[in-house]
């Protein structure tokens, strides 16, 4: 087995090996990578291939410099897309991870694969020679640590059945009120960005630029890796959402509401709207994404777990985030420096904001 990195003619390739492999994910296809190559990261595609020219494994890594130590770090969403099981081929495909590390001068190179949370598996990680990372049982890893997942191998009727009798209520309720789901165009981001910053203005989080959903729209959308869904409401969008997909899964990735008519249940209009589609796709599994692993009701998270609960799907915890680490002196400062860098990012950010909003400094 030997490991090669592609170049943009064998995108094809590659995808087709993410989207028909059982821990395939949309933040490791080609197109993913793309949208982050928009921002700042450059993107690299390996694969592991055995004599007979066959992929045994893939990975999309991300690279971007580490800011005042001015060195590369490698980061791979809820990656590798390999058989865990088979250790010489995980094996193997980190050995081709650590040459190209070699020569791009990587400090680390982090994973959160797409695994759930035992310990065998940490065990496995372990003996490979990387480091697990201790996170909050909220949302302080890069990916969410905890999801919901609701099996599609059952008739949508068996699905819609299977709900809590709240969530099968607030469905139909929309639907008499008048809200209706369509598909999105690009003429629908502008819409689709204000209801965004209206939530995150509501529910006091940051969210990225106009510019990056562009990027979304031409990377993941227009090549057929997702959908815009736009919640209407006598005439007007009041929520809307944004879903990816790749092989037999499906994932909700954003959602945005306005914080007028909210009582029409247009949240829950869409998700049954992105569970329909994903069905007719031919999906195996519908992800909600993230919810907080922390189940106390008086958690402020709380109310995102309760939401996404009354769909009935299985509550996941994924292993968690892993480093394989290349340069440790630098990788030790960075870890103690990190958390200092966030906070004051999040400092300045907080700062901008305000000064943005008239407020006082």
């Amino acid at each position: 087995m030997r490991g090669r990195v592609l170049e943009e003619k064998e995108r094809e390739r590659f995808d087709a090996f993410v989207a028909g492999h059982a821990k395939g994910h949309i933040l490791q296809s080609w197109a993913w990578g793309a949208v982050k190559a928009g921002t700042g990261w450059r993107a690299h595609r390996l694969v592991l291939e055995d004599d007979d020219g066959g992929i045994r494994g893939a990975v999309s890594i991300l690279e971007r410099e580490l800011p005042v130590v001015r060195r590369p770090i490698f980061y791979s969403p809820r990656g590798p897309v390999v058989d865990f099981g088979d250790a010489e081929a995980f094996a193997a495909l980190c050995r081709a991870v650590r040459e190209l590390a070699e020569k791009r001068g990587a400090v680390f190179w982090k994973i959160d694969p797409d695994l759930p949370a035992e310990p065998a598996t940490a065990a496995f990680l372990l003996d490979q020679g990387f480091r697990e990372l201790a996170r909050g049982p909220n949302f302080e890893g890069v990916q969410p640590r905890f999801v919901f997942r609701l099996s599609l191998e059952r008739e949508l009727d068996g699905i819609f059945a299977s709900f809590s009798s709240k969530t099968r209520y607030n469905i139909r309720l929309a639907g008499r009120r008048g809200v209706t789901v369509r598909t999105g165009t690009a003429e629908d981001l502008p819409a689709f960005y204000a209801l965004l910053r209206e939530t995150a203005e509501r529910d006091r989080f940051l969210i990225r630029g106009a510019g990056y959903f562009d990027l979304i729209w031409r990377h993941i959308i227009e090549r057929g890796y997702g959908r815009l869904f736009m919640a209407d409401y006598q005439g007007e969008p009041i929520a809307a959402t944004l879903a990816f997909t790749i092989g037999d899964k499906a994932w909700y990735i954003y959602g945005a509401s306005g914080n007028r008519h909210r009582d029409a249940m247009p949240n829950y209009a869409l998700q049954w709207a992105m569970i329909c589609w994903a069905k007719e796709l031919g999906c195996r599994m519908y992800d909600f994404r993230g919810v907080s692993g922390d189940l106390n009701p008086d958690n402020p998270l709380y109310g995102l777990y309760r939401f996404k609960k009354g769909f009935n799907g299985d509550f996941v915890e994924f292993v968690g985030e892993f480093d394989y680490v290349f340069a440790p002196v630098i990788y030790n400062l960075w870890q103690w420096g990190e958390p200092r860098y966030r906070r004051w990012r999040g400092r300045l950010a907080e700062l901008r904001k305000r000064l943005a909003g008239g407020g006082r400094r």
